[in-house]
């Protein structure tokens, strides 16, 4: 899922069972991580009322974010602590790109796992079938 202006409707083939990606914009900053909290935590509302599984794990994508401040912290920080607590979070960030060295300056990966990849951030999931801490297909919300 990718955020347009107004949210848009899961895709049910992309998400595989109780799990959710979320594809996040390009820029995550002042201007609009305020915005982004409601339309995360509807887009997981909504995942869970769609299907009968549990929301297991979420899985926020920054590969397309080019830009990303203390405000990106901020909201994956308050996407945590919103989440029901059998559901885990977990973060895909190119490991060159700002968010990846944005998370790592804070110290937000000691608390979310942030991957290099989608499929790595599912396959983890799926060859433990838990999570420690906290279809490979995406769709699009941004």
């Amino acid at each position: 899922m990718t955020f347009p202006p107004q949210p848009c409707e899961p895709c049910e083939p992309c998400d595989p069972p109780g799990r959710a990606v979320l594809a996040m914009p390009s820029d995550i900053d002042f201007c609009n991580a305020a915005g982004l909290l409601p339309l995360i935590t509807a887009a997981v509302d909504q995942h869970v009322d769609q299907h009968s599984d549990d929301l297991r794990l979420l899985v926020l994508d920054l590969t397309a974010t080019r830009f990303m401040d203390s405000q990106g912290v901020r909201l994956i920080v308050a996407v945590r602590r919103r989440l029901p607590g059998h559901t885990r979070l977990r973060v895909v960030a190119a490991p060159k790109g700002v968010p990846s060295r944005v998370l790592e300056l804070t110290g937000l990966r000691r608390d979310v796992p942030v991957y290099d990849n989608l499929a790595e951030a599912l396959r983890e999931e799926s060859r433990d079938g838990s999570e420690r801490d906290g279809g490979e297909r995406e769709c699009g919300l941004g």
